[in-house]
């Protein structure tokens, strides 16, 4: 009776930065393929038109401000009290500034540490140690194919995403023996609000139908880190092994002038 009962639990997942974008759209796949999703964000009134357009009722929003550690915990808390424990989270809030050497600014590194990377560390420390305990349940990172290596204008952003990238290299071996799956998620150029704001070219631009597509392919399989679209993945995975003065011949072709 108690295992029958456990198979009739609903599927619970949490997906941070579910406003718009990416977030948005895995958290109506996920609706649709039979999960309870929490989705948070902080702007109400994008998760409440969210909710609107999910016929099915399973999407529930959970305002949040990932840069406020505090919150963060006690949205958890209010999840799992309201819809049952988290079996996957998906960390995917985070923004984008461009950011050259001429306007280096501590307040925009600034900005972009304290959500890109310290919202989601907020976050992540607010359910890992509960997945630790029940040794169970599934965490993906939502980091970008930028922090592979610095390219112009990244500086701040790039710097957050590497950071995401390393983190989860730390920690996916301990969390393993305790059960707990790690899913690293390096998307590149995905077509969404975010991305209309750049100005320049964006090799390989999917639309977010075709991200939510390899994301949830990804977290049905077995590998670490999701990386797509595939070309512009091996693209920079290869700049990753170039030797530093060809690398630079590259990225300083990059630059505008």
């Amino acid at each position: 009776m108690m295992a029958a009962a456990a198979d009739r639990a609903p599927r619970v997942a949490w997906v941070t930065g579910a406003g718009k974008g990416i977030g948005r759209a895995l958290a109506k796949r996920l609706a649709d393929e039979g999960w309870t999703v929490a989705v948070s964000a902080r702007t109400e009134n994008d998760l409440k038109s969210l909710v609107a357009e999910s016929p099915s009722g399973r999407i529930h929003a959970f305002p949040l401000d990932i840069t406020n550690a505090g919150q963060a915990m006690v949205t958890v808390d209010v999840i799992e009290n309201r819809l049952g424990s988290l079996s996957l989270v998906i960390l995917n809030a985070g923004t984008h500034i461009p950011m050259s050497a001429e306007a280096f600014s501590a307040a925009t590194m600034r900005k972009l540490v304290d959500v890109n990377l310290m919202g989601t560390v907020h976050c992540l420390d607010s359910v890992m140690h509960r997945f630790i305990e029940r040794k169970a349940g599934h965490i993906a990172v939502v980091a970008s194919l930028a922090g592979y290596r610095g390219l112009p204008t990244s500086a701040a952003y790039g710097a957050t995403k590497a950071g995401l990238i390393n983190m989860c290299e730390a920690l996916k071996p301990e969390l393993a023996v305790h059960d707990v799956r790690l899913t690293l998620i390096n998307p590149g150029f995905v077509e969404t609000p975010l991305t209309e704001k750049n100005d320049f070219p964006m090799p390989f631009l999917i639309p977010v139908d075709a991200a939510v597509e390899y994301i949830m392919q990804g977290l049905n399989g077995n590998a670490f880190e999701i990386a797509f679209p595939r070309r512009f993945a091996w693209l920079m995975k290869f700049l990753r092994i170039l030797p530093d003065s060809l690398f630079f011949a590259i990225t300083r072709r990059m630059l505008r002038t």
